[in-house]
């Protein structure tokens, strides 16, 4: 039977915790949706499943790519449509779990069939971008694909980049890829009444907690030297991955630009304001999808226990019709 949970809601909400009880409980297996958890070189700073998570139950696309080479969107798709299809055959529970919105947005609407693009373009674009400036590239996009400027801000780096890099790939506007669309990896599967949709959406001051002592918890797991390693790569600074939320601030700090305090200040706030951002695209975004009620007195633990309870009874009943039939 052909079915799957998708688990949306901002950094630090406890989606991990609670998609590791339901895949328990339903045989499950748990596919990251989190653009930082698919490289290999963050592990400590994305709060990646440990060893014991990784033993109880099956987990795909966690540390899979290596940070000197960008995850898209079109990319994961196309590896998670491969993981979730895997997922059914072996008639396992498909759990999409994480906060990148564009990744599980992908999953119902689908993606344009945009080409690879070769290193070298990539280099040459990002080289530009550095040299020149975003307002520049902006406005050699205004008149070489002006639908897409118009809906990307003049200081928007990766979408401008993005764009260039795909005319200088394929000759092809980025705008003309996104009118070919291909059906998204869960789109007849929901439209059929199979997918259960959740927004973990826990109360703002319980969140922020959450985020202050799970960083605090990072930096003593050492996410300092992990950051280190990273630096020590020389890579790119435009990457994502150097742009991942802690690693700006941390790196000032081994540059001997602030001291660990500040840094890890500046760390938190950065990962309240994602969270925020997070939030509102959600708000808007997945407004039609379940929103479960978080019992803000109560303890996170029995929380994610009653919601798992709600929850698993919630999909017993989605999937009841199929069986019977």
């Amino acid at each position: 039977m052909r079915c799957a949970i998708v688990i949306a809601g901002p950094t630090a909400s406890g989606k991990s915790t609670l998609g590791l009880q339901l895949a328990e409980r339903l045989s499950g297996t748990i596919i990251n949706a989190d653009s930082m958890q698919v490289y290999r070189d963050l592990d400590i700073l994305t709060a990646r499943p440990g060893v014991a998570e990784l033993r109880r139950v099956p987990h795909r696309l966690f540390g899979v790519r290596d940070a000197a080479f960008p995850a898209s969107v079109g990319w994961w798709h196309v590896e998670a449509t491969r993981e979730i299809r895997q997922v059914w055959l072996e008639e396992r529970v498909p759990i999409l779990i994480g906060g990148t919105g564009l990744y599980l947005k992908s999953l119902f609407e689908g993606l344009s069939a945009i080409p690879a693009i070769p290193e070298s373009v990539r280099r040459s674009v990002r080289a530009r971008m550095a040299e020149e400036g975003p307002r520049a590239l902006h406005a050699e996009l205004v008149r070489r694909d002006p639908y897409w400027a118009e809906r990307t801000p003049p200081g928007d780096r990766q979408r401008i980049t993005r764009a260039l890099e795909v005319l200088e790939a394929s000759g092809r506007r980025l705008s003309e890829f996104f009118a070919e669309r291909t059906p998204g990896a869960l789109e007849r599967t929901c439209a059929e009444g199979r997918v259960l949709r959740l927004v973990l959406a826990p109360p703002r001051a319980k969140l922020y907690q959450r985020i202050e002592r799970r960083f605090t918890q990072m930096i003593e797991h050492g996410a300092l030297n992990e950051v280190r390693r990273l630096l020590e790569r020389g890579l790119d600074p435009e990457l994502p991955a150097m742009k991942a939320i802690g690693v700006p601030p941390l790196i000032a700090h081994l540059k001997g630009e602030i001291d660990l305090e500040a840094a890890c200040a500046l760390a938190k706030r950065d990962t309240r304001r994602y969270a925020k951002r997070q939030m509102t695209w959600a708000r808007h975004q997945f407004a039609d999808w379940d929103w479960p009620e978080w019992p803000s007195e109560e303890a996170d633990t029995d929380v994610l226990d009653q919601l798992a309870d709600g929850i698993v009874a919630r999909f017993e009943r989605m999937v009841r019709p199929f069986a019977d039939g």
